[in-house]
């Protein structure tokens, strides 16, 4: 129950039947248990989410993660530590030039493309480097190796990663791995055990066999060591310099080895008067603004071309009551706490304008610990800007402004990661994140499920064998229920229940949102 006495009221509707899924196509392999939410507080939905349900409009689902074809898991990023990737920072760029310049990028960036490329990227690296060493060793440059010496020369560390242009990334591959050998000594630091020793400085070395390294060359080591060496003389070099009288510009980001952070790559060269003006306006839609009402039909328009150009939906199907009900409608409460955000907490659209029209649309739930995505839609002329990913990074900051009012609301859920579809990755590359356990709902670093989700599409991902559902079902006479406009508990109505017995049904329910959720959520009983 809501701070104002009000219930979250819920009609169960189980999940028997399965139905095409959205990720393999399978016919009738998705399988999820669903309940409409007549009304809904903030806080029981916050709750019923950490226990991997979803809302679309008012109906609020939780796959069957043992049973369906493509096992979906609650994914979340820790707004406050996220650090944007190469393709994250590759995005802000593509877009503040466009915004600064009016350029737009000729190739069309699909979402969740460059994502994948990038941990196919990260999968060809150690490839790449055992190639290098082969191709190393039939070409002679590994001698030190066949004398029983460590083969740091072709070490992985040395590897040169993949081109950041995910459009280049089959030739990039390919030159890195056939060429990188006979390029190395102009593209890298220069290294002396890169490569034996000319004729000339080793005409007068004899060689002794069995007897390792040869000591009159000097020791191998690995690049990192090089460089960390070399930038620690540049930093002694810096405290011998003599302090100057004229005033010094305050220190960058750079000089203090500090990473910079999501906010300034954001704005990062945007001049004072960009050629493009983007603003980002928050709106709540249910219920719905005045600010939304006014920019309902611009925002519908946008959601239409964006189905029917990127979804391939025919034109009669992205109707307006379509969209009302998908987007609009929402059982969440609008609430407000002394410790939560100025904004309050409920649904809201996050428009995007650009030049005085929308382009695109994000959809929120502002919750208690969380900023959650609903959805995200845009105006296709502009899909090669990459807004699907641009507005997730906008969200993130978003997330990080509002902890500043809430303390609590450190979070940023991207609604479900599906391990089992490449194209659903991209998730995992907002970084840190952690994915819920399907059994004991506890939150598991995604670095330590891949390698379980790699052996399975459905896994425990507790490694923790003796933990179990803390909020599991214990009581279920406790479990609230609405019947005949009276809120009673299940134990009371079922002494007055006439007909069927539904105790089953109404056990399977209180399973799935936990003892805590069905003591305060109203199960609405006919």
């Amino acid at each position: 129950m809501a701070a104002g006495g009000s219930y979250s009221i819920v009609e169960y509707f189980g999940g028997d039947d399965g139905y095409r899924c959205g990720y393999c196509k399978h016919e009738n392999g998705n399988f999820s248990n669903g309940m409409w939410s007549h009304t809904m507080t903030v806080q029981d939905y916050q709750d019923l989410i950490d226990r991997g349900w979803r809302r679309s409009g008012k109906y609020v689902y939780k796959p069957i993660m043992n049973k369906t074809c493509c096992p979906q898991y609650t994914i979340r990023c820790h707004a406050l530590n996220f650090h944007p990737s190469k393709t994250h920072k590759k995005t802000l760029k593509r877009v503040n030039k466009f915004l600064s310049k009016g350029e737009m990028p000729v190739e069309r960036c699909e979402e969740g493309h460059d994502g994948v490329l990038e941990e196919i990227k990260s999968r060809l690296k150690p490839i790449s480097s055992i190639l290098q060493r082969t191709v190393a060793i039939a070409a002679g440059k590994t001698q030190s190796f066949l004398s029983g010496e460590p083969m740091n020369s072709v070490d992985e560390e040395d590897v040169r990663p993949p081109p950041e242009d995910p459009l280049k990334i089959d030739h990039s591959e390919i030159q890195d791995i056939t060429t990188s050998l006979d390029t190395e000594s102009s593209n890298s630091t220069p290294r002396e055990d890169a490569a034996p020793a000319s004729a000339e400085k080793t005409s007068n070395v004899t060689a002794k066999p069995g007897k390792g390294a040869d000591p009159n060359r000097p020791l191998c080591r690995k690049a990192k060591d090089i460089r960390k060496e070399k930038r620690l003389q540049k930093e002694q070099l810096k405290q011998q310099e003599p302090v100057s009288s004229s005033p010094s510009p305050a220190p960058s980001k750079s000089s203090s080895n500090q990473p910079k952070s999501l906010e300034e790559f954001i704005t990062e060269y945007l001049p004072n008067d960009p050629l493009h003006r983007l603003e980002v306006r928050l709106v709540r839609s249910s219920p719905p603004s005045p600010q939304f009402k006014a920019s309902f039909d611009a925002s519908y328009q946008v959601y239409k071309l964006y189905q029917m150009a990127i979804h391939k939906d025919p034109p009669d199907k992205p109707t307006e009551s379509q969209f009302k009900r998908f987007l609009c409608d929402s059982p969440l409460e609008a609430e407000t706490a002394p410790d939560g955000p100025d904004v309050g907490y409920g649904s809201f659209h996050q428009q995007y304008w650009l030049d005085g029209r929308i382009v695109a649309v994000g959809v929120l739930d502002i919750l208690p610990s969380c900023v959650s995505s609903v959805y995200l839609y845009y105006h296709p002329d502009f899909s090669s800007l990459s807004l699907g990913t641009y507005s997730a990074l906008r969200e993130i900051a978003f997330t990080r402004q509002l902890q500043q009012q809430s303390p609590k609301l450190a979070y940023y859920y991207l609604g479900f990661y599906v391990y089992s579809c490449p194209k659903m990755r991209y998730k995992g590359q907002y970084r840190p994140s952690d994915l819920l356990c399907p059994e004991t709902y506890a939150w598991v670093s995604i670095e330590r499920c891949i390698s379980r989700l790699e052996i399975s599409a459905y896994s425990r991902l507790n490694e923790n064998a003796q933990a179990g559902d803390a909020l599991a079902l214990k009581d279920l006479g406790r479990a609230l229920v609405l019947h005949r406009r009276t809120v009673m508990p299940y134990a009371a109505y079922a002494r007055k229940r006439k007909g069927s017995n539904d105790e089953k049904e109404v056990e399977q329910y209180a399973s799935l949102v936990g003892q805590s959720c069905a003591e305060r959520i109203l199960l609405y009983r006919a």
